[in-house]
Formats: C-alpha cells, sequence, structure tokens
C-alpha cells in the first residue's frame, strides 16, 4: 500500500505490468513449439532464455533445483531405454546381451532430453514468476471458471513446496545415517528413498490446499464478481492471440510432415 500525492489518500501498490495470462500464453506456446519442432538447437535456445529470465527475475534458486529434481530421474530414463534399445540404431558402440549402445540411440535420447527440459524449465519459470491470486482473477476475469481454474491454482500454490519438502526430508534422513557418495549408484539409491515420502507429502498437500481452496468457493460454479483487478492492454491481449496462433501452426505444420513423411 503506498500514499498518493492528493490528500495522503492510500493507493494500491502497484502491479506487475505482464499480465499473468500473458506469461501464461507465453509458457504454453513455448512448450508447445518446442515440442512440435523437435529441434535441438531450439531447445538449447529456449532453456538458455528461460534460465536468463529466472536470473534477471531472481527465481533462479528455485527453478534450477526444481528443474533438476524433474529432469534427473527423467533424463536417466530416457538415455537407458533408447541409448540401449533404440531398434533402429546401426552405428554399435557397446553391446551386453540384449543391451546395444548405438550411436542412434544416444542421439535420440539426447535431444528428447532437451525437448523435455526445455519445456520444464519454461513451465516452472512460469509458474515461479505468475502471481497466483492475479492469474485466478484474470481468468475470472475472462470466463474461465470451475474446475480448471480450481485445478490450476491447486497446483501453482504446491509447486513452491516441493524444493522445501525434498530438504527436509534429505535432512531427516541423513540425521537418520543415510550417507550418499559421489557414485552414481549411491545417488540414484538415495534418490529412490527420497522420492517416494516427497511424492506421499506433496499428495498430502495437495489435499489439504485443494480443500482449502474448495472452501473458500474456487471450484463453485456460477457467476463470480472479483475485487482484485489485473491490468491488462489490448497489446497484451494481441500477443496472446499471436501466440495461441503461433502454437496451432506449429502444431499444424508437425502434423502434415508427420502425414507426408518428411
Amino acid at each position: 500500500m503506498t500514499v498518493s500525492a492528493a490528500g495522503g489518500a492510500p493507493a494500491p501498490a502497484r502491479r506487475e505490468r505482464l499480465n499473468p495470462l500473458t506469461r501464461l500464453a507465453a509458457a504454453g506456446s513455448t512448450a508447445v513449439i518446442t515440442t512440435a519442432a523437435a529441434s535441438w538447437p531450439l531447445s538449447v535456445a529456449v532453456i538458455a532464455a528461460c534460465l536468463g529470465l529466472s536470473v534477471a527475475g531472481g527465481n533462479a534458486r528455485r527453478v534450477v533445483p526444481a528443474a533438476a529434481a524433474v529432469m534427473v530421474p527423467l533424463g536417466l530414463s530416457l538415455l537407458a531405454l533408447h541409448g540401449l534399445f533404440f531398434p533402429e540404431g546401426r552405428t554399435l558402440l557397446a553391446a551386453w546381451g540384449p543391451a546395444r549402445i548405438t550411436a542412434e540411440g544416444l542421439d535420440f535420447a539426447g535431444q528428447r532430453i532437451l525437448q523435455l527440459a526445455a519445456v520444464v524449465v519454461a513451465l516452472l519459470l512460469f509458474s515461479f514468476s505468475v502471481s497466483v491470486p492475479d492469474l485466478v482473477a484474470a481468468m475470472s476475469a475472462r470466463g474461465v471458471q470451475g474446475r480448471f481454474a480450481f485445478v490450476l491454482a491447486s497446483t501453482l500454490t504446491l509447486l513452491p513446496a516441493i524444493g522445501l519438502r525434498a530438504r527436509r526430508i534429505r535432512q531427516a534422513q541423513e540425521a537418520r545415517g543415510l550417507v550418499i557418495s559421489r557414485s552414481l549408484v549411491s545417488r540414484i539409491a538415495a534418490f529412490r528413498l527420497q522420492a517416494i515420502p516427497l511424492v506421499l507429502a506433496l499428495i498430502e498437500d495437495a489435499g489439504t490446499r485443494a480443500a482449502a481452496l474448495e472452501a473458500r468457493g474456487l471450484s463453485s460454479p456460477g457467476p463470480r464478481t472479483s475485487y482484485r483487478e489485473v491490468p491488462d492492454s489490448i497489446a497484451q491481449r494481441t500477443v496472446r492471440a499471436i501466440l495461441v496462433l503461433a502454437a496451432l501452426a506449429a502444431v499444424v505444420l508437425r502434423v502434415v510432415q508427420a502425414a507426408s513423411g518428411a
């Protein structure tokens, strides 16, 4: 709350200039276009841009650990699946029984890892930088009500608790004698021991937050009156429309290329 120059009357604090729906459109279109393009240079560019924006916005300490927590197990699984059992691989590098490491499999796994990392970083950057109350108010002002806004708000309020929960679980297990060495096997075993209680804790948190939001009528149908004003402009609405059209065009182009065998 600030004080205006005329009469000392209180004036509302200055809100962020970028509308939450514009942030949502940018993150969603980035994820769709990156997935449809399936190009590793584009994926690398998106990752670099998102990391740069997270550093500029002061969210890097939250985005990077969360992205690592998501991408490390997924990346290892993709690397094991496509790197060892890629049916179209021709350039054999090593073999152990049915497992065959091929250059084509490693290349395919690397491209999928970069593509997925770009999507994850873009969505995490949005979730850690957007104002959830402003997003819900903006969605309500555009007629988006009911379950979609309820689920989205529940998810976004849950994400900031992931890093804190993971640190607490690791500290508790280390206090009970868990030792994590530098070897890959030890780290994978420690991750498995920490992942199970983390998932259970997140499910419990999700239920608690969902009950709190539902008690406040977020999932109730019918007309609503919002007392939270979120600034918007014609320029931002135009940008959102362009982003949505660009995402749709990328999907259509990908489907046409797949149909034509390109």
